[in-house]
């Protein structure tokens, strides 16, 4: 399948809550969104990717945990809403819209989930730990809410020079691989 491009913090489907989807729209084209997804996601590292981190306003989320000694698990929820949350988890996080950028986000340590799967079959997730995180972190970019809103408005001040400097990078990145294309 394809590596889709990934967009960076300042653009503005990032700041947007996405649409729900239609699940007899998107079930012709799912499968390959899908493996596209997943194969972007993977070519970068990623533990999760939302559609609207590719360009889609859709509310689409894939996410893929590795867990020791057995296969990754591998989750897409389409629609999905956050019914319950309990307990706290303090802890460094990253996004593939902020390559190179890291900071401690507060987070629930367990969440239940609601959404429809691949097959258009409501699901509920109960997740604990680096999945309830994931599970939060893609959530957000659905709702058009960036990791770094999370952080107290200090930490976002302190954290501006940064910012520029590496949208300076992402921008010069983005414009070398125009040229090659």
């Amino acid at each position: 399948m394809a590596i889709k491009r990934i967009c960076k913090y300042g653009e503005k489907i990032l700041e947007k809550k996405t649409r729900k989807a239609d699940f007899e729209e998107l079930k012709k084209i799912l499968p390959a969104l899908l493996a596209d997804m997943f194969d972007t996601m993977d070519a970068v590292g990623g533990i999760g990717l939302a559609a609207n981190q590719i360009g889609l306003d859709l509310r689409l989320a894939v996410i893929k945990i590795k867990r020791e000694d057995e296969e990754p698990l591998s989750i897409v929820v389409i629609n999905p809403e956050i019914v319950e949350r309990s307990g706290a988890l303090y802890e460094e996080e990253g996004c593939l819209s902020f390559p190179g950028l890291f900071a401690k986000i507060r987070r629930s340590a367990k969440v239940k989930l609601r959404a429809i799967n691949e097959k258009g079959l409501p699901i509920e997730i109960n997740a604990e730990g680096l999945f309830a995180k994931a599970m939060q972190h893609e959530v957000d970019h659905l709702d058009g809410v960036v990791f770094i809103s999370r952080l107290p408005l200090l930490s976002r001040l302190k954290l501006k020079p940064a910012l520029m400097k590496l949208r300076a990078q992402w921008k010069k990145i983005d414009e070398s691989r125009m040229k090659t294309m």
